[in-house]
Parts: C-alpha cells; sequence; structure tokens
C-alpha cells in the first residue's frame, strides 16, 4: 500500500457516485483520516497453518446464497479497515470473507519474501479449506494487488475483481505521497494496530522491512498480463488518491478488457474510512451488474 514511501478506455466508464448533501466541514474528508472501524461481532473465525504462516480469516453470513464476497485489505494494514462495509453487505444478502493478509494483522509469516504471487497463494488455499470454489473479491490498494494477481493466474476462481487504489506496476506510484499528513497517520496508526492485533507484536520491524523491501520492486504486471485477464473488472480510486497516479488507474482500466473505471468524488486513498456510504454504493452497484 505504501510502496510510495519507500521510493524517492476502450472498456472503461468513469462514474460519479453523487454525495448527499452534508454540513459544511473544516476539512474535505480527503484530508482527514478517520478512525478505523471494529469488525462486526458474530464472525466465524478461522487460522488456516499454510507452508509454516497462521493465516487468520473470518466469516459473516455464512448461509446466504450466491458467490461469497471476498475482502482484501490494504499493505500494512488489517481487515478491520472493511469495519463499515462488511455490515452494509451483510445486509444486502452476501456471505462475506475477510483475510489478513500474511504477516499482517492476525496473520504471520515465514522469513520467505513476502510477494502479492504468495499472498494469492494464501487466498488460494484459505479458499480451498473453507471449500469455496469462487468469489467477488473487493482489494483496496495491496489487497487490489493481489486480486489483480489472482485475476491473472487463478481466473476461475474469481467471479469479478473490485480494485481499489491498486497499482499494476511500480510506474504507478505517486514520489511524494508519503509525505501527505494522512500517509504519515496511517502509518503510525498500522504500527499500533500490528502491536494489538499480531500473534507476532515485537515483529514489527521485520514485518515492516519486508513490506518495504517488497514494495521497491512490485507489482510488475506487464501490459499483456492485464489484456489477459478475462473476469469482469472495475478499477476504482479516490478523486485525491495520495499514492496512485490517477493517469495510471485509467492505463489500468483501458488495458484490462471491457473494465469499468470508477472516480469516487471527495475522497482518497482511504475512502472505506472517508465515506463509507459511497464506498459501500459503488462496491454493491459492481456485485449487482450482470
Amino acid at each position: 500500500m505504501n510502496r510510495i514511501l519507500s521510493r524517492g478506455f476502450a472498456g472503461g466508464l468513469l462514474l460519479a457516485f453523487a454525495m448527499a448533501a452534508t454540513p459544511v466541514r473544516s476539512q474535505p474528508l480527503w484530508e482527514t483520516l478517520p478512525p478505523t472501524p471494529e469488525l462486526p461481532k458474530g464472525a466465524v473465525e478461522i487460522v488456516a497453518t499454510i507452508d509454516g504462516a497462521r493465516i487468520w480469516s473470518a466469516q459473516w453470513g455464512t448461509d446466504a446464497p450466491g458467490v461469497p464476497v471476498l475482502l482484501l485489505h490494504g499493505g500494512e494494514g488489517n481487515s478491520n479497515y472493511f469495519g463499515h462495509l462488511v455490515p452494509m453487505l451483510v445486509q444486502n444478502g452476501y456471505r462475506v470473507i475477510a483475510i489478513d493478509s500474511r504477516g499482517h494483522g492476525r496473520s504471520t509469516r515465514t522469513d520467505t519474501p513476502l510477494t502479492y504471487h504468495l499472498m494469492a497463494a494464501d487466498v488460494i488455499q484459505v479458499l480451498d479449506r473453507l471449500k469455496i470454489s469462487r468469489v467477488s473479491l473487493v482489494g483496496w490498494s495491496d489487497g487490489g494487488c493481489i486480486g489483480l494477481d489472482l485475476a491473472i493466474n487463478h481466473t476461475r476462481r474469481l467471479a469479478r475483481l473490485f480494485a481499489f487504489g491498486a497499482d499494476a506496476d511500480v510506474s504507478g506510484v505517486k514520489e511524494d505521497g508519503g509525505d501527505t499528513p494522512m500517509f504519515r497517520a496511517y502509518l503510525t496508526r498500522v504500527r499500533e494496530e500490528y502491536g494489538r492485533l499480531s500473534p507476532t507484536p515485537d515483529q514489527w520491524p521485520n514485518f515492516d522491512a519486508a513490506v518495504m523491501k517488497m514494495w521497491y520492486s512490485l507489482p510488475a504486471y506487464t501490459t499483456d498480463q492485464l489484456r489477459s485477464i478475462a473476469v469482469p473488472t472495475t478499477i476504482a480510486d479516490g478523486e485525491h488518491d495520495e499514492a496512485i497516479r490517477p493517469e495510471h488507474v485509467r492505463y489500468m482500466a483501458a488495458t484490462i478488457p471491457h473494465a469499468r473505471l470508477v472516480i469516487m468524488p471527495g475522497v482518497s486513498h482511504f475512502a472505506m474510512l472517508q465515506d463509507p456510504k459511497v464506498f459501500g454504493a459503488a462496491v454493491l452497484e459492481f456485485l449487482r451488474r450482470d
């Protein structure tokens, strides 16, 4: 997610989600970082041991019919960032699964270098153990990068992909995005959250170094790989994303066959916190499309 901190439309459709009238604010939403919500109670939690790492997942609405919705969070974060979205999805009749990526949140890691391909392989193994053949994937930032890997390498496991604030290669990341107050606040916050949630709270320095090392060179999806994606895809971002270049977002939407481009007004890389209703409406619209 914060690769910016470690280095110096054929088929596209631009949607602007109308925002309801709100009281005058002292500062724009996109210049705020609201608190991280908690996940809803009543989750069915499972920890799967995969190649030495313990991967945490949780489910809600397990009796709901249809294709489940899988949520993958951003880099150095955890599934709590979807705390507003989960109840919206459950209330609309969806089975929801959230996974803390390898080394993140409640999951552990090994000395194996972190890559998006490795974390995508963890997702497949978790789904296999849950006996889930296919999901609709909603990925935020690094979660979206993992989603792209799955769309490229495990097409049959995805019904559709919603990638928000993701990039296909390192050229898509702004060099100065890490200097914004929101990203500085986010880095402070995720370190505290790691200490509170992780089974290995003393491993933050090593974990942080492993993530930063990954961000120097990944992701690295080629144009041909993006063109090979055959699942219905929405490429989404905030109007004021601090991290991802807008031209790169347009490139991904134009390159992935029949992809749709959704730009959410008035929000940034942290849209799910800044305007949960708009973010949730975008996800529900994506899930309901034919």
